[in-house]
């Protein structure tokens, strides 16, 4: 028998995780139909398979076996290929039926099975914000760059009007836009409408909260209604869905301005959209990160004042860093993604992207709660003081990673002294080194390629601007060959992390870490744990020219046990008000 931990050791440096002797199968009928001329552009395959045409046979089986670390009898080989082969017309015939990218599967899964209860709270929930009274800018610049509160006094006081602010984002976004190619598409109709329904209800003296009249962007992935939901992807250029996402419905519910759909890595992978590749701010030579590519640039360009992203594995935290800008990763469940493109069920999170962690608290607070439409959403309360006493917080640190040499790593040691002078004692903290996270990521790719099947078994991955491995169409394809039973076991070993990761923040309401030291980021995509990526450095680029004024944003972040956003918002705008590394605007040059 085949050495089993070895083989599929080597198998998964080749990008090949086993196989499902189905998709195997499948891949090989996929090259005989490719090479017969039959076209996989229009519909589902109608392989040989499915006509009869085509037979498991034992020796596939026995190939198959082998690089899934198995071994089988020629008897026993033989069965299994009856069976396959019987097996076949049924994938056919449920591929014939079709299924949407917003169907959920029957898994479901849930953060609670760690142990963690949704906590109950007496006290009114919401941000307790006071809006001081505060004069207009003098500019523009600094209107752009003024902070949500600010813009929401100066709006219930009449200083400045929705209509005006959304004038000026979106000039901004169009001065800018030929360089920092971060909008897909301008929303600029529905915006106006909206800006001057907000400017007659303030005047009525009917203000809806902080948000009413302010201008944002929406990451494509969100469909809004009578405007084309792009997913950044060339197949889905020209799509249209005819609804709007639960989280814009709730911003227009309170009275914010969307102005545009803005860029994000092709379905949700990096920076480079069917259009280009959007661009950092601090240096338009580097791409912005992703996949909330386009939020990250707008907002740190003082294009919008906040935006709405989405992360399943760092495409909140990774564009907020690269940018400069201050992103919140909610729990997962805590804000519906209804009408937002599917990867990840389970891992899928839609999240504010602003430039402060009081930004944040005021667009969490607008866009979270329970949506019948989404099945993983949940209502968990949010009691939000910005002038709290931080010094209650038990603060952990990740002591092995702060340890570790990387870029950044002195920055990230002085931002955990700020820490440590406004929360007194930091007590270290470890996170689980068993189950390892980097295996059970791969149930990621799997339902990535679950949810974009069609995309794969018709040819359009084909039409993907990034081919490499590090792309979609890649993993797609080789995600089809991960075992049926490996990807149940992989989630039962999820389990198991994510109970031992709430064992690990028993003593602890936050923990502070460095974004990419240590497998923060990973483990906490995976139990759902929320977290706030806030800039704490902007390094000089290498080799830049002696006069440039190109940086190079850094950041860190603070996790939150799950359900309790509020501690690591009120921790992070407390190191934001000894701090003004959030205050700081790009050359955009």
């Amino acid at each position: 028998m085949v050495d089993r931990r070895k083989f599929l050791q080597a198998c998964g440096t080749l990008g090949l995780s086993g196989t499902l002797f189905p998709g195997a199968l499948y891949a090989s009928v996929r090259e005989a139909s490719a090479g017969s001329g039959k076209g996989l552009q229009n519909g589902p395959i109608r392989s040989p398979i499915s006509d009869g045409g085509v037979e498991v046979t034992a020796e596939q089986v026995e190939a198959a076996a082998e690089i899934a670390g198995l071994d089988f009898s020629k008897e026993e080989s033989t069965m299994i290929a009856e069976e396959l082969t019987s097996a076949l017309d049924g994938y056919e015939t449920l591929r014939e039926v079709g299924l949407p990218n917003s169907q959920v599967p029957a898994l479901m899964f849930d953060p609670r099975v760690s142990g963690a209860k949704i906590p109950t709270s007496p006290d009114p929930e919401g941000v307790d914000l006071s809006l001081d009274s505060v004069p207009r800018p003098k500019s523009e610049e600094d209107l752009a760059f003024a902070g949500l509160a600010k813009l929401a006094s100066l709006l219930r006081a009449q200083k400045v009007s929705s209509v005006e602010l959304t004038e000026l984002f979106l000039s901004r976004l169009r001065q800018y836009d030929d360089t920092l190619e971060a909008v897909i598409t301008y929303t600029e109709e529905r915006a106006m409408d909206a800006a001057r329904r907000a400017d007659e209800e303030i005047d009525a003296g009917d203000w809806r909260g902080p948000l009413h009249g302010i201008p944002y962007g929406a990451k494509d992935l969100l469909a809004i209604e009578g405007y084309p939901t792009t997913w950044g992807a060339e197949p889905y250029k020209k799509q249209t869905i005819d609804e709007t996402a639960t989280v814009v419905q709730k911003l227009d519910e309170a009275g914010a301005v969307c102005i545009a759909k803005l860029s994000l890595g092709a379905l949700a992978w990096g920076d480079v959209w069917f259009g280009g590749t959007t661009k950092n701010p601090w240096n338009v030579e580097q791409g912005s990160s992703g996949s909330s590519a386009g939020p990250g640039s707008a907002v740190s360009a003082g294009c919008v004042p906040f935006a709405i992203g989405s992360e399943t594995l760092g495409s909140i935290v990774s564009p907020s860093t690269r940018n400069g800008v201050t992103g919140h990763r909610p729990t997962f469940g805590t804000v519906s993604r209804h009408g937002a493109m599917a990867l990840s069920w389970t891992m899928d999170k839609l999240g504010p992207m602003a430039r402060s962690a009081l930004d944040c608290a005021l667009v969490y607070d607008a866009i979270r709660g329970i949506d019948p439409e989404d099945p993983f959403s949940v209502e968990a309360p949010f009691v939000m003081n910005p002038s709290s006493d931080v010094s209650e917080l038990r603060v952990g640190f990740l002591k092995s990673a702060f340890e570790e040499d990387y870029d950044g790593a002195e920055a990230d040691r002085k931002a955990l002294a700020v820490i440590r002078d406004l929360a007194g004692d930091v007590v270290p903290v470890e996170w689980p080194e068993s189950p390892p996270v980097g295996p059970i990521l791969k149930t990621l790719e799997v339902e990535a390629a679950a949810a974009f099947d069609d995309l794969t078994r018709n040819g359009l991955d084909d039409q993907m601007v990034r081919q490499e491995r590090n792309a979609w169409p890649h993993v797609f394809r080789a995600a089809r060959l991960v075992p049926a039973v490996e990807f149940l076991q992989m989630n039962r070993h999820r389990a198991e992390l994510m109970k031992r990761t709430h064992a690990a923040l028993k003593n602890v309401d936050v923990v502070v870490a460095p974004t990419y030291a240590g497998s923060t980021l990973g483990l906490t995509n995976l139990t759902g744990h929320p977290c706030v990526c806030l800039p704490n450095e902007f390094a000089t680029v290498e080799d830049a020219p002696s006069d440039s004024p190109r940086r190079q944003p850094r950041s860190f972040t603070i996790i939150g046990r799950l359900y309790h956003d509020a501690d690591v918002l009120r921790l992070a705008h407390a190191y934001q008000e000894r701090t003004d590394f959030h205050t700081r605007r790009p050359p955009i040059q």
